[in-house]
Order: C-alpha cells, then structure tokens, then sequence
C-alpha cells in the first residue's frame, strides 16, 4: 500500500502530516468508490489514480499550510462539497474534525453517505450530509445553522464575491471562512472587498503556491469573521450566483 501511494505520502510529508496505515487504507477505498461511482455519474473529471492523489486529496489538505485544523475539535461546513472535496479528505487527517458536508444534489449525498460508512469516519455522529442549497438552511429564523460553525471551507464553487455569500453567514464571530482557489485570486479579492465587509469578515490572508513537487497553482484566502452577518444575507436562492455583492 506505501508503495502505491509512495507520491501522495511524500507530498502530505512536504505539508507536515504523516499518514497512518488506517489512514492510507481509507483514502484507498475513497479512490475505489469514487471510481467506481464515478462511471454511472459526473462526480469528477480526474480520473487517472496519481492525478486524484495530488490533484484531490493533497488539494484538499493544502490549507493546512495556513491554518493548523488539529488545534481544536473544530466544527466545519464544507458548502457545495461535491464529491467531498476538502471535507472527507480533512475528516480523514483530522480526525478531531465535527464535519458537515452539504450539497444540493442527492446523488452526490448518497456517494459520500457509503464513503463515509466504507471507511469508518462517522464516529459519534462526527461527520454528517446535508442536502439542500447553500442558502437553504442559513436564514435568520427557525431550525438554522446560521453562525453556528467554527469554519467554512469551499473549493471551486464559484466567484469569490458569491462564495463569501454562501460560506459567511454560517461561520460563528471569531471562526474562520476558508477558500479554495485554483488560480491566482487576486482579481477576485479586490472585486469581493465590498462583499466581505457587508457579511462581516475581512480578509487575513491569500497564499499563493504550488502544490508538492508540481507546477500546479492555488491559492487558498483565509477570512475572519469579524461581527455578525447582516440577516438580510444570504439572499433567497439563485441570487448571489446572478447577482454578486
């Protein structure tokens, strides 16, 4: 098993982390099943084994380069979570994470629900799914998560200026909202100046890199939150995509 992943193991070892055997055998069968599932529907264009290891699973542990997820048993939403990336990998190497994948396709739901029973996370209810749009279960009334998150991770959503819409409404004052970019952002962060003060947070910080041994650029924005999020945000449905802030 070390042998096949000998590159993905050198790369996570570049970030600090060194996998357990446990570990290993749980990406494994993250990569059988996304394989697997993958033939019947679109959950990735990335196929080939050693390219879903850097470009999936190292990815989505990046921003531990800017922000240290085993400091605390925190509690995370990854909004439009897809086929699980960042959450499931991060469940994987942070297991002191209290994770919520939400995505508004109940296909991809029922993909991540038997990865999650396959490999063992859901310990005590400690990674959950969620089903519904990013602006579904984040309105200022009734049963809502609104503010009631540590962090707020999103990867390859959408516009930084909508992402913001999406993900800050959720995170608590003093928690964290956590971009993945897959370009240099920093066109996106001028433009979403406007909106990251109209939802309370401010910008901490924007780390350009290559991903481990590869000539692959992202960047990952860090934003804090700073006062509560107007409850006028998010707006209904469909409006932050078509109409940014």
């Amino acid at each position: 098993m070390r042998t096949k992943y000998a590159k993905m193991l050198n790369d996570f070892s570049s970030l600090g982390i060194e996998l357990s055997d446990k570990q290993l055998e749980q990406f494994d069968t993250y990569y059988q099943l996304l394989i697997k599932w993958n033939e019947v529907m679109n959950l990735t264009a990335i196929t080939e084994f050693d390219d879903v290891c850097k470009l999936h699973f190292v990815d989505s542990i990046s921003s531990y380069k800017f922000f240290d997820f085993s400091a605390s048993d925190y509690s995370l939403i990854d909004i439009g979570t897809g086929a699980g990336f960042p959450g499931i990998p991060l469940k994987i190497v942070f297991p002191n994470l209290k994770i919520t994948l939400l995505d508004s396709l109940n296909k991809r739901l029922n993909f991540l629900n038997e990865v999650i029973d396959s490999i063992g996370l859901n310990e005590e209810g400690s990674i959950v799914t969620l089903h519904g749009r990013a602006e579904d279960h984040c309105k200022s009334s009734g049963n809502s998560l609104r503010e009631s998150f540590d962090i707020a991770v999103s990867r390859a959503v959408a516009n930084m200026s909508t992402l913001s819409e999406y993900c800050l409404p959720y995170v608590k004052v003093g928690g964290k909202f956590i971009a993945y970019k897959s370009e240099k952002a920093q066109d996106e962060l001028k433009s979403a100046k406007s909106a990251l003060h109209l939802l309370g947070g401010t910008l901490s910080s924007a780390e350009e890199f290559l991903l481990p041994d590869s000539d692959v650029s992202r960047t990952i924005c860090i934003v804090d939150k700073k006062k509560k999020t107007s409850k006028k945000y998010p707006r209904k449905a469909g409006v932050p995509s078509k109409q940014p802030l």
